[in-house]
């Protein structure tokens, strides 16, 4: 824990600007031995490039990575600055929390001030206080007494006002968010200071969050208090309006809008939607050209060294892409590139190649021949998962034939403005390489919303519709059109009145971005107190502090598979340690949920020498590869459980069938952590597979949590891979069956006292996640791009709207029927 004292802290400072202001609190932290003087314009520079404003009057101030040589020891300080001062335009800050830290220690302190945020009476007092150990209680979390009660509420209590009334909240909903919002409204009429008692809990009666976090229910008693010159008109209205009912003649409506809910006078093209935001712009076709090249060639052996150094240089590429797109959108966005690889590193792929270059073919007619029959024969297959991977290998077949022909028609020109892109459908590759300032949104023929391009899109922030059908390539270039990312609906030719609509709706979407990521780091308090955990999904070291940066509770799904591939040897357990540990310091406390290793299905390692497999979904992959290979599984738990002694870390393993895998991977675990002599950590499992399903209440007596991936659970409920061209339409994970297979798997953890966290797609999708809240799921960990917005749209709704939502989608017989409820 990071030392907070009264020398670290300044009481009833003046700062004429935000520059004074961050110089005054660097200035504390220097006094203290904290860091260098140079670290103050380190801070400075950090407010070009970031957003330091929290919310609710508190900033933190802090300096770029790379000047973290000037700091001496981490550190914090605190300045008051009751008048308060201009942070950014509209932005008034009242306290101001320096931050000099060597890694990442200050992690903690973030963790406490999210819990304030949405505290107005506590916020208020910390910068009027003239006590500092008021502050350094709420930023060390030093906030119970022996009876458990909180420190603020105490201080409220003893500070009890000497005008009060108590009153009966009527209804049987209690003080949710529509008659709390009556009441503060009435208070706010007034000029006393006025405060609602319930229990041993006081709230600012003027506060909508403050009112909403007590709880009350229907039929209670509660204690108003008000102080000031209009004291007794206040409590004489206000008990008024409870005694009238505050609004609530009629029963709370269930109504959701997760959503936009554009109308436009055009006719729409409908698809499905895959990446959500609005675009306006003339259409484009994307059409394939051709790849010219000969078929026959005199010199084998040079046609074998263009093959060998084509497939080398394909390699390197989606390697290159492979970075890019981790940089720019993740780990977890940037795997299919390095699945593209695996496929270039086949010996047999690239020996049968050689073999076609008899009879003088030339290597591109040998490479064309090879993976076009590879994928035919997948094409063939019965089980839609394989079937699917027919079109990954194209892409990566079509990337080294580029390499080796003679002329390349391939690539498309596209215009230098801005357009909206049609096409039948879009490779992984196509999608990684648009430009987001020249392709304003794309529209295809086929396709699902989770296939690989739907993802990529999301993660580049291009709005997108898919399974549009073939009707939609008979629109020509230039035709000006209006695309709905949310709704899903193309509208060609679109009215004047249509495109006012569309770019009003367009600033709006911008205004509603920006406020999102301002309030990033508070937490997703649902409007009637419900509290959602929103963690994410990581695939790499470095994403372990972006994801806070973005708002994220933690982390909920570890992908340690980024460890094992694209590599030519296994990790080493110390290589292992030292990743973990890095990810376990990194969140400072907040919790680290690491999957052991999900090899199998679509993601292979060639140095591993698994034999071939007709159908690797149904095989040895997940929990089944580790029993397999205790070569890989005990230096990975033992790594775990060592990086555990660090941070908060938790163990899940992933595509559990049986109770007997389960209960092997168990023992495994247990008799390594005794060998080692570490403390026990939370074990849970994911939920994948409809097996697991139907035993849910039996594993539930097993683990400490299930965290369900709804992407596999999706797939094998319904027997669709989501890449398949034909069905991944249809491969939806809010189709009622795989909603309900998520129910029976709340409840059986409901019962047992476990929590259920959802670490697939449907997670960070607006419609999924409050269907999810509503299910009773816990926690909800997401890529990083969606934190914000996902917190934001939990904090508009109440769990009452979520269960009520959920329950009608229980009831639905599709998912079209799912999705039109919201």
């Amino acid at each position: 824990m990071i030392n907070l004292s009264q020398k670290s802290i300044k009481i009833k400072a003046e700062a004429v600007n935000k520059a004074d202001a961050i110089s005054q609190a660097g200035k504390l932290l220097i006094e203290n031995g904290n860091m260098q003087p140079g670290y103050i314009s380190s801070m400075m520079e950090r407010e070009k490039v970031a957003h330091t404003y929290l919310g609710n009057g508190i900033a933190i101030p802090h300096g770029l990575p790379k000047d973290r040589d000037l700091i001496l020891e981490t550190g914090i300080s605190v300045v008051q600055i009751p008048a308060g001062v201009e942070w950014n335009p509209g932005e008034q800050v009242y306290l101001v929390v320096g931050i000099a830290a060597k890694s990442d220690e200050h992690l903690e302190i973030l963790s406490n001030l999210t819990h304030v945020l949405d505290d107005e009476p506590t916020i208020q007092r910390l910068s009027k206080t003239t006590n500092p150990d008021d502050i350094i209680a709420c930023l060390t979390n030093q906030t119970s007494n022996g009876n458990g009660a909180n420190a603020t509420e105490t201080e409220l209590a003893k500070n009890e006002f000497t005008k009060a009334v108590d009153v009966t909240i009527l209804g049987k909903t209690g003080l949710h968010a529509r008659p709390a919002t009556v009441l503060v409204n009435v208070a706010k009429e007034f000029e006393s200071e006025i405060q609602l008692r319930y229990g041993s809990q006081t709230a600012n009666a003027k506060s909508l969050v403050s009112l909403l976090k007590l709880g009350v229910e229907g039929g209670q008693t509660v204690r108003l208090m008000a102080q000031g010159k209009d004291e007794d008109a206040a409590l004489a209205s206000l008990r008024r309006e409870i005694e009238a009912g505050l609004g609530e003649e009629a029963e709370e409506t269930s109504t959701v809008t997760l959503g936009r809910a554009l109308t436009f006078e055009s006719p729409a093209v409908p698809g499905i939607a895959a990446s959500p935001g609005l675009a306006i712009a003339p259409l484009f076709q994307f059409k394939r050209g051709k790849i010219v090249f000969e078929h026959t060639a005199k010199d084998p052996a040079a046609e074998e060294t263009r093959l060998r150094q084509a497939v080398e240089t394909g390699k390197a590429q989606l390697q290159d892409l492979y970075e890019e797109v981790k940089a720019r959108s993740g780990a977890g966005k940037a795997a299919i590139f390095l699945a593209h690889q695996e496929f270039l590193g086949d010996p047999e792929l690239l020996a049968d190649a050689v073999n076609h270059l008899q009879d003088q073919r030339s290597a591109a007619w040998a490479w064309q021949q090879v993976y076009e029959q590879r994928a035919s024969a997948l094409e063939q297959l019965k089980d839609p998962l394989l079937a699917g991977r027919a079109a990954d290998l194209r892409d990566v077949g079509r990337r080294v034939l580029r390499l080796l022909a003679d002329t390349v028609e391939d690539e498309p020109v596209l215009p230098s403005a801005p357009v909206i892109l049609i096409a039948e459908d879009l490779t992984p590759s196509d999608t990684a390489g648009l430009d987001p300032t020249l392709i304003l949104g794309f529209c295809t023929a086929y396709g699902g919303p989770t296939s690989h391009s739907a993802i990529i899109a999301r993660s580049l922030d291009i709005p997108a519709i898919v399974g549009a059908g073939p009707a939609v390539l008979d629109l020509t270039d230039g035709t000006r059109c209006i695309l709905d990312g949310e709704s899903g609906n193309l509208y060609p030719r679109p009215s004047e009145a249509d495109l006012g609509t569309a770019r009003a709706a367009q600033q709006d979407l911008q205004t509603l971005r920006e406020k999102e990521q301002l309030a990033r780091f508070q937490p997703a308090i649902m409007t009637d107190g419900h509290r959602l955990e929103v963690v994410a999904n990581i695939g790499a070291a470095v994403e372990a502090e972006q994801a806070v940066n973005a708002g994220a509770e933690g982390v909920g799904l570890l992908r340690t598979e980024f460890l094992f591939l694209n590599r030519s040897e296994p990790p080493s357990e110390e290589e292992q340690f030292a990743a973990y540990t890095q990810m376990a310091e990194a969140l400072n406390g907040l919790p680290l949920i690491i999957r052991t290793l999900d090899i199998g299905g679509d993601k292979s390692v060639p140095y591993l020498n698994l034999p071939s497999e007709e159908n690797p979904f149904l095989g040895v992959r997940g929990i089944r590869l580790c029993l397999q290979r205790p070569d890989l599984f005990r230096p990975q738990l033992r790594a775990i459980y060592r990086a555990a002694q660090t941070g908060s870390v938790k163990i899940m393993f992933p595509m559990i069938a049986t109770l007997e895998e389960l209960q092997a991977a168990k023992q495994i675990a247990e008799e390594l952590r005794l060998a080692i002599g570490a403390p026990p950590v939370d074990i849970g499992m994911m939920i994948e597979v409809p097996s697991a399903v139907l035993m849910a209440n039996e594993f539930a007596q097993e683990v400490d949590f299930f965290s369900i991936g709804t992407n596999d659970l999706t797939q094998y409920v319904l027997a669709m891979d989501r890449g398949h061209p034909v069905l991944a339409k249809q491969a939806d994970g809010l189709h009622p069956a795989v909603l309900r297979m998520i129910h029976q798997t709340v409840q059986a953890a409901t019962a047992a006292g476990k929590w259920v966290g959802v670490c697939g797609g449907m997670a960070g999708d607006p419609k999924g996640a409050a269907i999810l809240a509503g299910l009773g799921v816990a926690e909800l960990s997401i890529s990083i791009p969606s934190v914000a917005a996902v917190k934001a749209k939990l904090r508009s709704l109440s769990l009452s709207q979520t269960q009520d939502l959920a329950k009608r989608a229980l009831n639905c017989r599709n998912a079209q029927e799912v999705r039109n409820l919201v």
